[in-house]
Protein backbone atom coordinates (compact mmCIF):
# COMPACT_ATOMS: atom_id res chain seq x y z
CA UNK A 1 0.00 0.00 0.00
CA UNK A 2 1.37 3.41 -0.96
CA UNK A 3 2.00 6.03 1.68
CA UNK A 4 2.43 8.74 -0.95
CA UNK A 5 -0.08 11.54 -0.35
CA UNK A 6 1.09 13.65 -3.28
CA UNK A 7 -0.79 14.09 -6.52
CA UNK A 8 0.62 12.39 -9.58
CA UNK A 9 3.71 14.25 -10.74
CA UNK A 10 4.48 15.95 -7.41
CA UNK A 11 7.75 14.89 -5.90
CA UNK A 12 9.26 15.57 -2.49
CA UNK A 13 12.45 16.74 -4.19
CA UNK A 14 10.50 19.32 -6.19
CA UNK A 15 8.78 20.70 -3.11
CA UNK A 16 11.83 20.68 -0.84
CA UNK A 17 14.07 21.82 -3.70
CA UNK A 18 11.93 24.92 -4.33
CA UNK A 19 12.02 25.85 -0.65
CA UNK A 20 15.76 25.20 -0.39
CA UNK A 21 16.47 27.27 -3.51
CA UNK A 22 14.34 30.16 -2.25
CA UNK A 23 16.15 30.18 1.10
CA UNK A 24 19.58 29.99 -0.59
CA UNK A 25 18.70 32.84 -2.96
CA UNK A 26 17.49 35.05 -0.11
CA UNK A 27 20.63 34.36 1.94
CA UNK A 28 22.84 35.05 -1.10
CA UNK A 29 21.06 38.42 -1.57
CA UNK A 30 21.76 39.31 2.06
CA UNK A 31 25.42 38.33 1.74
CA UNK A 32 25.77 40.36 -1.48
CA UNK A 33 24.00 43.37 0.06
CA UNK A 34 26.59 43.43 2.84
CA UNK A 35 29.38 43.44 0.26
CA UNK A 36 30.71 40.04 1.29
CA UNK A 37 32.47 38.20 -1.54
CA UNK A 38 31.09 34.73 -0.82
CA UNK A 39 28.79 32.27 -2.59
CA UNK A 40 26.22 30.12 -0.81
CA UNK A 41 28.25 27.04 -1.76
CA UNK A 42 31.35 28.54 -0.13
CA UNK A 43 29.28 29.57 2.88
CA UNK A 44 28.08 25.98 3.32
CA UNK A 45 31.69 24.77 3.53
CA UNK A 46 32.53 27.49 6.05
CA UNK A 47 29.42 26.57 8.05
CA UNK A 48 30.72 23.05 8.60
CA UNK A 49 34.17 24.35 9.50
CA UNK A 50 32.63 26.73 12.04
CA UNK A 51 31.00 23.70 13.65
CA UNK A 52 34.27 21.69 13.57
CA UNK A 53 37.62 22.79 12.19
CA UNK A 54 40.24 20.49 10.77
CA UNK A 55 37.92 18.42 8.61
CA UNK A 56 39.39 16.55 5.67
CA UNK A 57 38.15 17.31 2.19
CA UNK A 58 36.38 13.93 2.20
CA UNK A 59 34.60 14.83 5.42
CA UNK A 60 33.52 18.10 3.81
CA UNK A 61 32.22 16.12 0.83
CA UNK A 62 30.11 14.00 3.17
CA UNK A 63 28.88 16.96 5.21
CA UNK A 64 27.89 19.09 2.21
CA UNK A 65 26.71 16.27 -0.11
CA UNK A 66 29.16 17.38 -2.80
CA UNK A 67 31.64 15.38 -4.84
CA UNK A 68 35.42 15.60 -4.49
CA UNK A 69 36.03 17.86 -7.51
CA UNK A 70 33.41 20.34 -6.24
CA UNK A 71 34.89 20.46 -2.74
CA UNK A 72 38.41 20.82 -4.15
CA UNK A 73 37.27 23.79 -6.25
CA UNK A 74 35.39 25.36 -3.32
CA UNK A 75 38.35 24.96 -0.96
CA UNK A 76 40.71 26.35 -3.63
CA UNK A 77 38.51 29.45 -3.94
CA UNK A 78 38.14 29.84 -0.18
CA UNK A 79 41.92 29.59 0.12
CA UNK A 80 42.33 32.33 -2.52
CA UNK A 81 39.97 34.50 -0.48
CA UNK A 82 42.17 33.83 2.58
CA UNK A 83 39.24 32.27 4.47
CA UNK A 84 40.70 28.76 4.90
CA UNK A 85 44.05 27.03 4.79
CA UNK A 86 45.01 23.46 4.03
CA UNK A 87 47.29 21.64 6.45
CA UNK A 88 48.71 18.19 5.70
CA UNK A 89 47.58 15.59 8.21
CA UNK A 90 50.26 14.37 10.65
CA UNK A 91 48.98 10.80 10.22
CA UNK A 92 48.71 10.76 6.43
CA UNK A 93 50.43 13.44 4.34
CA UNK A 94 48.08 12.66 1.42
CA UNK A 95 45.17 14.05 3.42
CA UNK A 96 44.64 17.79 3.77
CA UNK A 97 42.82 19.10 6.80
CA UNK A 98 40.98 22.36 6.32
CA UNK A 99 41.23 25.11 8.92
CA UNK A 100 39.72 28.58 9.10
CA UNK A 101 41.90 31.65 8.94
CA UNK A 102 41.19 34.61 11.23
CA UNK A 103 39.31 36.21 8.34
CA UNK A 104 37.21 33.03 7.91
CA UNK A 105 36.42 32.98 11.62
CA UNK A 106 35.29 36.63 11.52
CA UNK A 107 32.60 35.84 8.94
CA UNK A 108 30.80 33.41 11.23
CA UNK A 109 28.94 35.83 13.47
CA UNK A 110 27.91 38.17 10.65
CA UNK A 111 26.76 35.52 8.19
CA UNK A 112 25.13 33.26 10.77
CA UNK A 113 23.02 36.23 11.82
CA UNK A 114 21.94 36.64 8.18
CA UNK A 115 21.18 32.91 7.95
CA UNK A 116 19.06 33.08 11.09
CA UNK A 117 17.18 36.12 9.73
CA UNK A 118 16.57 34.28 6.48
CA UNK A 119 15.20 31.19 8.23
CA UNK A 120 12.97 33.36 10.41
CA UNK A 121 11.60 35.02 7.26
CA UNK A 122 11.09 31.63 5.61
CA UNK A 123 9.27 30.15 8.61
CA UNK A 124 7.17 33.21 9.44
CA UNK A 125 3.65 32.08 10.29
CA UNK A 126 4.53 28.39 10.50
CA UNK A 127 3.65 26.94 13.92
CA UNK A 128 6.55 25.35 15.81
CA UNK A 129 4.67 22.03 15.94
CA UNK A 130 4.48 21.91 12.14
CA UNK A 131 8.19 22.71 11.84
CA UNK A 132 8.96 19.84 14.23
CA UNK A 133 6.77 17.43 12.24
CA UNK A 134 8.37 18.55 8.97
CA UNK A 135 11.88 18.00 10.36
CA UNK A 136 10.89 14.55 11.64
CA UNK A 137 9.34 13.50 8.33
CA UNK A 138 12.29 14.74 6.25
CA UNK A 139 14.71 12.94 8.59
CA UNK A 140 12.79 9.68 8.11
CA UNK A 141 12.80 10.17 4.32
CA UNK A 142 16.55 10.82 4.41
CA UNK A 143 17.23 7.84 6.69
CA UNK A 144 15.18 5.57 4.40
CA UNK A 145 17.27 6.56 1.38
CA UNK A 146 20.77 7.29 2.71
CA UNK A 147 22.30 3.91 1.91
Amino acid sequence: MSNNQFKRGELYSFITGKASTAIARRLQKKINARGINLTIEQWSVLYHLWKKEGLSQQELCNATFRDKPSITRLVDNLERLNLVKRVASDNDRRINLIYLTKQGQKLEEQTMMMAEETLNEALKGVPVEQIDVCKQVLQVVYDNLKS
